[in-house]
């Protein structure tokens, strides 16, 4: 009995090791809601959302007539305080899903010597932030097995309440479900998965013809490898570890394995003509925020982005 006493069974384990990140968890949350919500206002500040021409109720501008349009297109009223003529547009309203999906898998705690935000931290206040700019925007935004969609303003409060409550296990891709078509699905993960596990998941969320964007979050030194010495690297989520007795050696090898792997994803990405980008955590949540929101209203604006340096 005494020995069963020292030695708590997997189980118990399990449990003490998911209180204490359960934890930890609830209590950054406040603080990463609070800095999503101070990211997303600053970003609102530049951006006219999401709001574009077409059928609906709502005035949204003004626009010059063309030549060539139905006279009864004219506002006269508008037109008659200039010199020139006006037509009134009304705010496109149909809004669609957005589904975003944060990878809380235990390789995403990983934060090196200096960072200012884990993986985890960085992949949670984009989710927020996004969310809160699509829904300003009247889009339903949902988490994938996690969180339906809604429109609801409290979003934020309603994403973090559905993570601290969620007993399943972590996984680092999104589960298989069938967006409609006309969804749009970003993941934002570090993808250190199989290449295989992230065609499969590709092939399954594309399948209806959704169209989405995979973001890589990544620590600088998962970017560098700035290791050197005698090093113990482990495994966070196989529990495996391997010693390089001088790191440093080891260096080339592994940007050469990691450009090859992004590579692969985007080759299976631009099969289906879905989007791949990097982000590391030393750089700017507000310019990864900007890219995404972009994406979101216009492929080409993404592709833009991407040829300004966010794609890499």
């Amino acid at each position: 009995m005494a020995q069963a006493t020292e030695q708590p069974n997997k189980e118990t384990l399990a449990v003490r090791r998911a209180d204490g990140e359960s934890r930890t968890l609830a209590a950054s949350l406040p603080r990463l809601m609070l800095e999503a919500r101070r990211i997303a206002n600053n970003v609102t500040h530049g951006l006219h959302g999401r709001r574009r021409a077409g059928a609906g109720e709502n005035f949204w501008q003004y626009r010059r007539f063309v030549s060539g349009e139905p006279a009864q297109n004219v506002d006269w009223r508008r037109s008659a305080r200039d010199d020139h003529l006006y037509v009134r547009e009304l705010e496109w309203e149909a809004a669609h899903t957005v589904w975003l999906w944060p990878d809380r898998s235990a390789s995403m705690a990983y934060a090196s010597k200096g960072a200012r935000d884990s993986k985890l931290e960085r992949a949670l206040i984009v989710t927020f932030a996004l969310a809160e700019l699509l829904v300003a925007g009247g889009e339903r935004v949902g988490i994938p097995g996690l969180m339906n969609p809604t429109s609801n303003n409290n979003v934020i409060d309603r994403m973090a309440q559905a993570i601290l409550h969620d007993t399943r296990s972590r996984d680092s891709l999104p589960p298989s479900f069938a967006p409609s078509s006309l969804a749009e699905i970003v993941v934002l993960s570090d993808f250190w998965s199989p290449i295989g596990e992230i065609r499969q998941m590709l092939a399954g969320l594309s399948s209806s013809g959704a169209h989405g964007t995979l973001v890589q979050v990544v620590d600088p030194a998962e970017e560098s490898f700035p290791f050197s010495g005698r090093v113990e690297f482990v495994e966070p989520e196989g529990g495996g570890a391997i010693t390089a007795g001088r790191a440093e050696t080891w260096a080339a090898d592994y940007v050469a394995l990691v450009a090859a792997h992004r590579d692969q994803i985007r080759i299976e990405t631009g099969k289906l003509d879905w989007l791949f980008s990097t982000h590391t955590t030393s750089r700017s949540t507000a310019e990864l925020l900007l890219f995404l929101h972009a994406g979101m209203t216009s492929a080409k604006g993404v592709e833009r982005g991407a040829k300004a340096g966010l794609g890499a």
